[in-house]
């Protein structure tokens, strides 16, 4: 929404979608809240939004000290401080530029504000990818033009030794015009003996590789890209189509500082319980999710659990070591779903019924 705001027309509308499913809140804002570290400075960046218009939008900035507002908006309302550093003539042009359906982070970036342009290239680091989405370059074509990222791909398909040894994108020629690539998986050709011959075969990566070979390769561009410029890559369902230890390797990858100097992050949601057991993430990293009795979701840490003495003291969070998949399991942490009984009765009283 923020990275795409100068491009839009004040009679749009905006991406709304209230929670329909509690009385009265059908009408109240989103809001969402970006925390985030830009060259040692914390900033916290945040805006709500109905259908029509910007209602809210803050940023503050962090240091050593104390947290500092940067600007505050309410509605056609902003006002900035001396913490933000940048020529006043700019700043107010900025303000007169800000839609009611627009962001100031924007307009600000628009004008080469530098502490805007700065906040928008972290924004635009982002990458989001649906696990379950099997469509290959889900909008990440642009990666296949960076000579840098395609040829950690293929160093990456080498040491996954998926089969195939090497994989590159031409422009696809049924589909020119739009500028679409084609991706090309290549193959050793063996001789009669089963040996390398010296020849190699490239095919169709996506008629011809299975599921979890195309989806290895969905994920190895946005990967390599996140890790090489120190992006944040968010994955739905990391799990899907994957096998269980290349899924372990991709976390790994972010976790290791050697493989990831420059401090990428991986964002992703789960249902694969193992991760919780063989991922190594710290307690602080890991995050349930559960309906509360408005159906709507809930988001707790597993470092907020604490267990509790008989006579009401601390004992204490729980263990770094502890089996967090098993505990998981029987339900310590909540967040599992709960089954009703099935009516094995009524089922044979309608198969007799309609046997009869």
């Amino acid at each position: 929404m923020v990275s795409k705001s100068s491009k839009g027309a004040s009679s749009d509308k905006l991406d709304y979608e209230p929670f329909l499913l509690r009385e009265t809140w059908d009408g109240k804002p989103t809001s969402f809240e970006l925390v985030f570290v830009i060259n040692e400075l914390r900033y916290r960046y945040g805006f709500s939004y109905n259908r029509d218009e910007i209602l809210t939008e803050y940023l503050f900035r962090k240091n050593l000290s104390r947290e500092v507002i940067v600007f505050q908006r309410k509605k056609d309302i902003i006002d900035t401080t001396s913490a933000l550093s940048a020529n006043n003539k700019l700043v107010d042009a900025a303000v007169e530029a800000t839609r009611d359906n627009g962001f100031f982070l924007a307009a600000m970036d628009s004008l080469n504000i530098a502490e805007a342009n700065l906040i928008f290239r972290f924004i635009k680091l982002l990458i989001v990818i649906d696990g379950c989405e099997t469509s290959l370059l889900s909008g990440i074509e642009e990666l296949w033009k960076l000579k840098s990222v395609t040829d950690l791909v293929n160093m990456q398909f080498n040491r996954l030794s998926l089969g195939p040894v090497g994989v590159k994108a031409t422009v696809d020629e049924d589909r020119d015009r739009s500028g679409a690539y084609k991706i090309l998986a290549e193959h050793i050709y063996y001789d009669k003996d089963g040996n390398n011959s010296g020849k190699t075969v490239e095919w169709d990566f996506m008629k011809m590789e299975s599921s979890g070979t195309i989806k290895a390769l969905e994920y190895a561009g946005p990967i390599m890209a996140a890790l090489t410029v120190g992006g944040i890559l968010v994955v739905d369902e990391i799990e899907a189509n994957m096998h269980p230890l290349l899924t372990l390797d991709t976390i790994k990858l972010f976790l290791d500082k050697k493989t990831n100097p420059n401090g990428a992050q991986l964002i992703f949601t789960t249902h694969d319980t193992n991760l919780l057991s063989y991922s190594k993430l710290r307690r602080d990293q890991i995050y349930f999710t559960e309906k509360n009795k408005w159906a709507s979701t809930e988001i707790y840490s597993l470092s907020d659990f604490v267990y509790v003495n008989q006579d009401g003291s601390k004992a204490g969070k729980e263990r770094p070591d502890t089996d967090k998949e098993k505990r998981y399991i029987e339900g310590r942490y909540g967040a599992i779903p709960v089954f009703g009984r099935l009516d094995y009765q009524h089922i044979e009283e309608n198969l007799n019924r309609d046997n009869g």
